[in-house]
């Protein structure tokens, strides 16, 4: 079975189209008009293992806090629809991340219920053209999106750079972990429920 979604946006704010294939070997193809994120998504892919493309234009004018919630927004809603009702996968993920200083670490369950708690600090407020804020707000609308539990947690670390790509990479480990295939329980679902 072929986990792959194709999904497009389109608001007054954002036009975004994005294609996740969850069984692919990392390529990525990213354009967001925001250098920043562009570099966290490809990350993002590699580390997940998705083959990822996303095209989005945004009112960068304002700023980018359009185009980097609404690129999360349409991420989660692509990994709810290509985990489908999550018969024979992992459901939970977790993942620690070193970059030199910083150490994070992250943790989710694909439970069809969103929440997050996020313990994550920056030391300034910018990384290029992105508000260190915004790296929060993704992962909320990721998470928010996705239907997913999602708990980060930076555990050590100061450089701003290291501490959100840290973010994006321990994220996608987990992810990657939980929506892996458990050939124990092919066609069942993870839950003493039957549904999710």
């Amino acid at each position: 079975m072929t986990r792959l979604a194709e999904l497009s946006r389109k608001t007054s704010e954002t036009d975004i189209f994005l294609r996740l294939d969850l069984d692919g070997t990392g390529k990525t193809d990213i354009e967001t008009g925001v250098g920043y994120l562009d570099h966290m998504l490809s990350a993002f892919g590699r580390h997940g293992l998705f083959d990822l493309t996303v095209r989005a234009k945004g009112d960068l004018h304002i700023d980018s806090h359009h185009t980097v919630e609404d690129c999360g927004i349409l991420l989660g809603q692509a990994f709810l629809h290509t985990v489908g009702d999550k018969r024979g996968i992992q459901r939970f993920g977790h993942a620690v991340v070193p970059m030199d200083e910083t150490l994070v670490e992250a943790a989710v369950d694909l439970s069809g219920r969103h929440f997050v708690v996020w313990n994550v600090t920056f030391e300034r407020p910018m990384l290029g053209q992105m508000d260190t804020q915004m790296v929060e707000e993704f992962f909320r609308a990721l998470a928010g999106n996705g239907l997913f539990n999602l708990h980060v947690n930076q555990r050590a670390g100061h450089n701003a750079h290291h501490v959100a790509e840290a973010c994006f990479k321990s994220v996608a480990r987990a992810l990657r972990a939980a929506v892996a295939p458990e050939p124990r329980i092919a066609g069942d679902i993870p839950s003493t429920k039957g549904a999710l």
